[in-house]
C-alpha cells in the first residue's frame, strides 16, 4: 500500500509512551504504511511541517507539554486541511464535536485489524 509516498499514505504516529509508540508503528508497516513518529505535539507540528506526504496523524490524547492531542488535532487542521485526524485514548472519550474535521476516535486498547480498517479508510476518503 505504501508504494508511493506522493499519495499521502504517510501515518504520523504521536504518542508519549515509546512502547505504544511502536507498537502502533509495527502495525502500520506491517500492512504496508509509511511511518513517521512523534513523542509530543511539539515535535509532531515540526514533522508535520517538514513532510507534505503525511496523510494520517494518529495521535494519543494525554500527552505532557504545551498541548494534548486534541489540541494538536485542532492545530493540524488548521496548519494542514487534507490531513486525515485519527484520535485514541485509554482514559477519555472525547464527544465528536471535539474532534476537528470529522475525524475519527479509536480507544486503547485497539485491536491491528481494526486499527489498520480505520486508517485505511482515512487515507480512502
Amino acid at each position: 500500500m505504501a508504494e508511493n509516498a506522493s499519495l499521502k499514505n504517510v501515518v504520523l504516529v504521536v504518542d508519549d509512551e515509546p512502547f505504544i509508540r511502536m507498537n502502533a508503528m509495527d502495525m502500520l508497516e506491517d500492512a504496508g504504511f509509511s511511518v513517521l513518529e512523534a513523542a509530543d505535539a511539539d515535535h509532531a507540528l515540526s514533522v508535520i511541517a517538514n513532510h507534505p506526504e503525511i496523510g494520517v496523524l494518529f495521535t494519543d490524547i494525554n500527552m505532557p507539554g504545551t498541548m494534548d492531542g486534541l489540541d494538536l488535532a485542532r492545530r493540524v487542521h488548521e496548519l494542514r486541511p487534507d490531513v486525515h485526524l485519527i484520535i485514541t485514548s485509554g482514559k477519555v472519550r472525547p464527544s465528536v464535536a471535539e474532534i476537528p474535521d470529522s475525524g475519527k476516535f479509536i480507544e486503547k486498547p485497539y485491536q491491528q485489524d481494526q486499527f489498520i480498517r480505520l486508517v485505511e479508510a482515512s487515507i480512502g476518503s
